[in-house]
Formats: structure tokens, C-alpha cells, sequence
């Protein structure tokens, strides 16, 4: 039997294809129409004319701003450049997130402007009332602020440190992005926590003291790791640094924050009962890094580290403790690597 009914040929499936219209993608604070419509609905109106201040960097802010028509000129100093946000952009959503934000940035009218605010209670009943479209928004947001936050790190150096933990923050408290936060806060490559995570745990360190303890940080270096990665290659090189990670998670106690600094480096940061205990968790990291084997590796690789230690002062901050075990991780090395040097207060002991 025949059939009248004939297959589309290639030319006119594109055809149909091209009939179609694309989707333009989003610029990075652009809302898609639904979330415009979300916020035109429920935000408050506000009028501002040419030059008018809409905030000042330092203030205290409490909403986010959604421009309906004109343009704002964000000036945030430091020899940083401004931006210009257009219509149907957002602006000052960090207040939604943590609640209340100094802002960074003086906000300026670019000719009449109306706007959109959103205070944070509106933007709760929103999260709990339209659920899709908030995490939508809110994950844009946050790939948005991490972007902002690598381009700030280059600029502002040590001086970004603020911001991280102020981003860690806002990622604790959206317990809607609970994956999401975990995937921030800890290093892809090896498991451990990383440097947001830290600084997020270092805000909290009161809530995870023990009693009886002290603080003591241990910085763990693998030695001569550009020559494994030149010999052996990236791969080898990342099977290495997962191994070394599994051993500073060994040593680490529940209460402990092991952690990927970045590159080579890894950091333990402990609650002891005294320096012994530091010592003995250092000999138990070189140790066991020297009985690893790597046999997919050429010439059957064995790997060593250096550590640095040192007790932490409770009125200090992680700059000091960092500055401290690092002094020390310059000695091990400085010996020839494969060791550890602890410094304390009163006394120094070494290690090989």
C-alpha cells in the first residue's frame, strides 16, 4: 500500500527551523521577562531625576533595584570602572541575600530613571511563593557575583578578602541552594574545603571551639611539584594532589578544617590538646605521604612534603597564623624539604 504522507527533506526542516525565533541570551544582570514581570509587580515605584544620588557608597542597604526605563551609572572608586546598568537590569541584590550590605558602589541617575525596588521581606514572601523562578534568579546572581569577585581579586588583592566571606555569608544563608553552597565552599579537584569555606568557618570558629583546646595550623607543601607535573604530567600531577588531600583529611579530627589553599598547598587548621599533638599530627602526614606509590606513574613516583606549623593566638587573626606557619614551611623547605618545622612562642622543634 502507499501512503500520501512523505518525510520532510533536510532543506525544509531547516526551513522550520529558521522560522523559529532564538531566544537572546541574557546580559549578566538582565532579568528574563517572567522575573521582570515578578518584580515589576511587586516592587515599589520610584521616580529619580538626572544626577540624583540613589545611594552612596558606605550606606547601609536594605533593597535591590530593578531599572524600568533610563540608565544608572555605578561608580565604585578605587580606580575600578564604572558600570552602566540599563533597563531591565538589577542592582544592589546583595541585601536580599545577607540581609543587610554596606554598599560598594555610589548609585547615580544617568538622565530620568524610574525604578523598582524589592526590600528583603518582599523578596522572602517571593522565595517561599515562587520558588523556580527565585532560584533562577538567585543562581545567576551568584555565577554573576563570583565572576564580579575574580575580577575584584586581581584589582583589590588582599583588600577583596572582605568580600569572600561576605559571599560565603550570603551562600550559608540560602538554604534553597544548598548544593550549590557546598560546590563554592569546597575545592572540585581534591574534596577538601577551600578558601571561601575557611573564611566562612573562620567566622563561626567561636561556635566550634572545644573546651581545653588551643588552635594550631599546620601548612602542608608538596616538594619539587613542577617537576612531577614536567615529568609525569598534569594528570599524574592532579592523582598526586588528590593523594596528598586524603592524608590531610587523615589527620584531621572532626572538629578540624582541612583544606586546599590552592596549587600545591594544603592547610590543617586543628584544635589541640598542645604542641605535641601539633607535632605528631605533622609526623603523621610526612610519614604516611612518603609511603605513597603512584605505579601508573614513570619510575614507579614517590612524593614527599614540607610542613610548616605553628600555635595560633586567640586574640589573632588568620593573617597572623597564616603569616606564622608560613615562616615556618620556609624553613622545612629551606632544609631540603621532606620535613617539618613547628614554631612556637617559646620554643621551635624540626623534623625530617
Amino acid at each position: 500500500m502507499s501512503s500520501d504522507k512523505t518525510e520532510p527533506t533536510t532543506s525544509e526542516f531547516a526551513q522550520v527551523l529558521s522560522a523559529v525565533p532564538l531566544r537572546p541570551a541574557l546580559l549578566p544582570r538582565q532579568l528574563s521577562d517572567e522575573e521582570f514581570a515578578l518584580f515589576a509587580r511587586v516592587g515599589a515605584v520610584r521616580q529619580v531625576n538626572q544626577g540624583e544620588i540613589i545611594f552612596r557608597r558606605g550606606e547601609l542597604g536594605r533593597s535591590m533595584f530593578i531599572v524600568e526605563s533610563g540608565q544608572v551609572q555605578l561608580e565604585f572608586g578605587d580606580g575600578l570602572p564604572d558600570k552602566v546598568i540599563g533597563a531591565r537590569e538589577f542592582f544592589g541584590e546583595l541585601v536580599l541575600f545577607i540581609g543587610s550590605h554596606t554598599r560598594v558602589a555610589n548609585a547615580v541617575a544617568f538622565g530620568a530613571v524610574s525604578l523598582r525596588i524589592v526590600d528583603q521581606e518582599t523578596f522572602e514572601k517571593l522565595i517561599a511563593n515562587e520558588s523556580r523562578l527565585l532560584a533562577q534568579f538567585m543562581r545567576r546572581s551568584f555565577s554573576y557575583l563570583v565572576a564580579s569577585e575574580q575580577q575584584l581579586i586581581q584589582s583589590l588583592k588582599r583588600r577583596n578578602e572582605d568580600l569572600m566571606v561576605t559571599l560565603d555569608s550570603l551562600r550559608q544563608t540560602r538554604t534553597q541552594l544548598s548544593t550549590a553552597q557546598r560546590l563554592v565552599q569546597t575545592d572540585e579537584l581534591s574534596g577538601l574545603c577551600n578558601r571561601r569555606g575557611l573564611y566562612m568557618f573562620l567566622e563561626r570558629l567561636g561556635e566550634h571551639r572545644l573546651p581545653g583546646t588551643v588552635l594550631a595550623l599546620l601548612l602542608v607543601d608538596l616538594d619539587r611539584f613542577k617537576q612531577i607535573n614536567d615529568r609525569c604530567g598534569h594528570l599524574v600531577g592532579d592523582q598526586v594532589l588528590r593523594a596528598i588531600a586524603e592524608e590531610v583529611q587523615n589527620a584531621a579530627s572532626s572538629v578540624d578544617v582541612p583544606c586546599r589553599l590552592g596549587g600545591d598547598e594544603f592547610a590543617l587548621l586543628m584544635q589541640v590538646t598542645g604542641e605535641e599533638e601539633l607535632r605528631a599530627r605533622a609526623t603523621q602526614i610526612i610519614g604516611s605521604v612518603r609511603a605513597l606509590r603512584f605505579p601508573g606513574a614513570k619510575d614507579r613516583l614517590s612524593v614527599s612534603v614540607s610542613i610548616g606549623g605553628s600555635m595560633c593566638g586567640e586574640q589573632s587573626d588568620w593573617a597572623v597564623w597564616y603569616s606564622d606557619a608560613d615562616a615556618a614551611l620556609y624553613e622545612a623547605k629551606g632544609r631540603g624539604g621532606d620535613g617539618y618545622h613547628v614554631a612556637s612562642q617559646n620554643t621551635a622543634h624540626c623534623a625530617a
